[in-house]
């Protein structure tokens, strides 16, 4: 890595270039990796010993892709516990509980694992992963890794997470071919819109205020990007759906993706319940048809077949 010295002229002809320039001893970094592999898989990612590694490693091969994030690994790792508390609902961030016991009133409290962490070792761990996107600012695997640990040190309220994630985003399409990559391969729109949607489908599944708010601008953040998305238009109406309980705004998004995409399984179905919830006939009898054409499921199907059948028959049933 050139560093940058402010150094006089003179000084700078009376000094071998070779020394303005950080060394890379590649046997000694390669002898390095290999130990702290040895070490990880004996140990794990933070165990007695690494520290002292990673030091050293850095002093032969400091701008080392793997390196940072190991030291990022470490420190994360070595800042995270993991407890145990008790919550209200069935569900705690997405997840089930690990076990219920009997209050004094004979009631269920619900116990769920959580990970906490060390402010001052996450910040560490931060700043080596900052590190690594400075170098290799197209790796979205660094990126999203990043993305990863803000979710799950922010939790209910992933404010910095969603932040970061929408940085992403407008830095993939303010130059998407420019060689982005994960795992060492390149990806393309389909690959990133999906990996976007696992993170909306995370903060849905936390099902906090904030998060569903997270959900509902990440979800409207791609849309400015891919208007025709019908992956994040379905998200929007699911926030509307399930979040606002406003079925007019909800029907509007489900409208559009079966506008897009007419054999849409998600959209259709939605539709019909929501215009079931509505005691509407007429709108409910509309998106049964490509309800049933586009389930995949047998079931569902005759289901839905009998159902139609029924209100084309003036049986509205439930």
């Amino acid at each position: 890595m050139r560093r940058i010295l402010c150094l006089s002229i003179a000084f700078l002809a009376a000094v071998p270039v070779f020394a303005l320039t950080q060394q890379v001893d590649s046997a000694a970094s390669a002898a390095y990796s290999e130990k702290y592999d040895l070490l990880v898989s004996r140990l794990g990612p933070a165990g007695v010993g690494i520290e002292t590694v990673l030091n050293s490693w850095s002093e032969v091969d400091p701008d080392n892709r793997k390196l940072l994030l190991a030291r990022y690994s470490y420190y994360l790792t070595k800042g995270q516990k993991t407890t145990v508390v008790s919550r209200p609902g069935r569900k705690y961030l997405g997840n089930q509980p690990l076990f219920a016991l009997k209050d004094s009133t004979g009631e269920d409290v619900n116990y769920f694992e959580e990970t906490v962490y060390d402010d001052s070792l996450f910040a560490i761990a931060l700043k080596n992963i900052d590190r690594a996107t400075g170098l290799f600012p197209e790796d979205l695997e660094i990126a999203f890794m990043k993305a990863n640990a803000l979710v799950s040190y922010e939790k209910e309220s992933p404010d910095m997470a969603l932040a970061c994630l929408e940085s992403i985003i407008d830095g993939y399409y303010a130059d998407r071919d420019s060689g982005w990559s994960f795992g060492g391969e390149q990806v393309d729109d389909e690959f990133f819109a999906g990996a976007v949607q696992e993170y909306c489908y995370l903060f849905f599944s936390i099902g906090s205020p904030v998060s569903y708010q997270a959900f509902r601008h990440l979800a409207e953040k791609m849309l400015g990007y891919e208007p025709e998305s019908t992956v994040f238009l379905s998200d929007i109406g699911s926030y509307y759906f399930v979040v606002e309980d406003n079925p007019k705004a909800a029907l509007k998004y489900y409208r559009k993706v079966l506008k897009i995409a007419p054999d849409d399984y998600t959209a259709a179905k939605n539709c019909v319940l929501l215009y079931r919830r509505q005691n509407n006939p007429k709108g409910e009898m509309k998106y049964l048809i490509p309800l049933i054409s586009s389930t995949p499921d047998e079931a569902e199907r005759m289901s839905a077949q009998a159902r139609l059948d029924a209100l084309k028959n003036g049986k509205r049933g439930k």
